[in-house]
């Protein structure tokens, strides 16, 4: 084997290494958007992402909750992000999304306007929760900067938690 073919085995060796000891200073995302904010959820709390599907509506329940939807054969209660945040609604475009999310055994879909991308941050990179929010009261988990934006990372155990 030549050196230069070493050399660049050598490299990758190292990179890849050097990844993997790195790789708890990382937090892997997916950013959605909410009207005109950009928002995310840790990659592992998502069960699926799907294009919108028909729903059930569901009496005396919060404006909020659309209703709930069958995922192949669960049942699953559909919350629109944009009523939740006091934002006015919109139709439905191409790229509305359903977002489905887990926790333990709680699961919700949510309604979001379009996907961004998969995230990953530095850990460094993110700021608490702004102090104008009440800290048991909040949504929001963090603040993560990356190049010229800003991204409200959101609590998951919040957006799943039921007051209805």
């Amino acid at each position: 084997m030549s050196d230069k073919l070493q050399n660049i085995i050598n490299k990758q060796q190292d990179q890849g290494s050097e990844e993997i000891t790195n790789i708890d200073d990382v937090v892997q995302l997916v950013g959605f958007v909410v009207g005109d904010e950009e928002y995310s959820v840790p990659i592992l709390s998502i069960q699926e992402i799907i294009k919108p599907i028909a729903w059930t509506r569901v009496p005396q329940t919060p404006a909020y909750v659309l209703g709930v939807f069958n995922l192949r054969g669960s049942v699953i209660p559909l919350i629109d992000l944009r009523a939740k945040f006091g934002l006015g609604s919109i139709n439905h475009t191409d790229d509305t999304r359903f977002i489905v999310i887990r926790n333990e055994d709680e699961v919700a879909g949510f309604v979001i306007d379009r996907l961004t991308e998969a995230i990953r941050m530095k850990k460094t990179a993110i700021g608490p929760a702004p102090e104008t929010t009440l800290e048991g009261e909040s949504m929001i988990e963090g603040v993560g900067k990356q190049q010229d934006r800003i991204i409200t990372i959101l609590k998951v155990h919040k957006l799943l938690e039921r007051d209805f």
